[in-house]
């Protein structure tokens, strides 16, 4: 009931104010559950999804925006719930993986729709990353429900990390064919069948997106953009300094002669 209140209440303004483009629609199944494998751009993307649907969709949530104290965080934690997120303790490893799964099995055995991002975090620079086998491969395997490939569009030029305010502009949702992996069934634990239906995913999801791909990690891609604006920051630190020497050593200079 309270998903539906906030479906009303976040969804429909959504919609009318973005008026977000949809394709695909029709392969969503009128009922039983499936996997909504999609690419994530935006901190958004856990929204405009489910407002185009008529279902609900559960996605899981870090689990900080349901413990933090306070009024604040009683509110917050209510918008979560409301909205169908699931929260995971993301900072155990292997544990926090294990929750997940566990958490998206829950879900499509009461025949619901469960979202997960493949990519386990948002791109950092709108390209489209490999994808971890370990949640999609699993949770598919164990419960023999379809994958649906979706990608989101244009989502991240909406919110950029950092600003505040969204840019009112329509975003877009493409919506793939049911992806049917029952001929794995039974190889769950296998690394190189969980390899390969998530690139299998993420094939789709690339071809539903135009987005380019790169083979490796968004985590470690993030990384390796922060390590990099460090050494900028650091070299451009020392190339003031180093002229402030020098200015500093010709000014010496100058009052001896």
């Amino acid at each position: 009931m309270l998903y539906g209140a906030m479906k009303v209440a976040i969804g429909g303004p959504l919609k009318v104010t973005f008026r977000p483009w949809v394709e695909g629609l029709e392969n969503i199944p009128a009922e039983g559950p499936a996997i909504l494998a999609s690419n994530h751009l935006s901190f958004s993307d856990s929204f405009f999804l489910p407002a185009v649907l008529d279902r609900k969709v559960t996605f899981i949530a870090k689990a900080e925006y349901f413990t933090t104290p306070g009024v604040k965080g009683r509110l917050t934690a209510a918008f979560f719930k409301g909205v169908g997120q699931l929260p995971v303790d993301r900072s155990g490893g292997r544990g926090a993986g294990e929750a997940a799964v566990r958490s998206g099995i829950e879900v499509l055995e009461r025949g619901e729709l469960f979202g997960i991002y493949p990519e386990g975090t948002r791109s950092p620079d709108g390209r489209l990353y490999r994808g971890k086998p370990g949640g999609l491969a699993r949770v598919a395997l164990a419960t023999g429900a379809p994958v649906i490939p979706v990608a989101m569009i244009d989502t991240e030029k909406i919110q950029p990390p950092g600003k505040v305010l969204p840019k009112v502009m329509r975003p877009g949702i493409r919506i793939g064919r049911p992806l049917d992996f029952g001929r794995y069934q039974g190889m769950e634990h296998d690394r190189f069948v969980l390899r390969a239906l998530t690139d299998e995913v993420m094939y789709e999801i690339m071809k539903l997106s135009g987005q380019e791909y790169v083979d490796m990690y968004a985590t470690a891609a993030k990384r390796q953009i922060a390590e990099a604006a460090k050494a900028d920051k650091e070299a451009e630190k020392a190339a003031k300094a180093a002229l402030a020497q020098a200015e500093k050593d010709q000014a010496k200079k100058d009052q001896e002669q």
